[in-house]
């Protein structure tokens, strides 16, 4: 079985690294990211709903697709409200390529393998992306909207996160 590569999650803890040695991501860019990392997950997430083959595979992508949306749909109003534009930056940039090739590379596979890369990527990609909100993005982030977005989003990616893992488990 060709193994999938975890590019965003991989790409992600390098790239908050970088950003971190360069004084860390402005706010413009944060919004970008938060924006991009939600996109991925939708894209991925609309393939699950498609071509999972187990029903907790097919549910957990709508699931994704839904709340992924709802926090995406928050960041603009809020950009929007502090007529702020996201900023496109190396982070933002790598994470819609990465995202692009995670679903490129699901599109090659079909049935439990199909279900394992994504559930498997589901789970690193949710961890990086906590990992990445504690230490890059709340601690950078000046604007107090900005931040209480961010914080009242982690719970989700923390369930995303546990419900990801329930399904690996059941996978084997």
């Amino acid at each position: 079985m060709k193994m999938l590569r975890i590019v965003p999650a991989l790409v992600l803890s390098t790239l908050f690294a970088a950003a971190m040695a360069q004084g860390g991501p402005n706010d413009a860019q944060i919004a970008h990211i938060v924006v991009t990392a939600n996109q991925v997950d939708i894209d991925a997430g609309k393939l699950a709903g498609k071509r999972g083959k187990s029903k907790d595979v097919k549910d957990f992508g709508k699931m994704m697709v839904t709340d992924h949306s709802g926090v995406n749909r928050q960041a603009t109003a809020l950009v929007k409200k502090l007529k702020v534009k996201p900023e496109d930056n190396d982070t933002s940039r790598s994470l819609k390529q990465g995202g692009q090739e995670n679903v490129a590379a699901l599109k090659k596979l079909k049935g439990d393998a199909f279900d394992k890369a994504y559930i498997d990527h589901e789970v690193a990609y949710h961890q990086q992306v906590l990992d990445a909100i504690d230490k890059t993005l709340l601690p950078n982030a000046k604007n107090a909207e900005l931040k209480a977005l961010l914080e009242k989003s982690r719970p989700a990616f923390v369930a995303h996160l546990e419900h990801a893992k329930m399904i690996q488990a059941k996978l084997g």
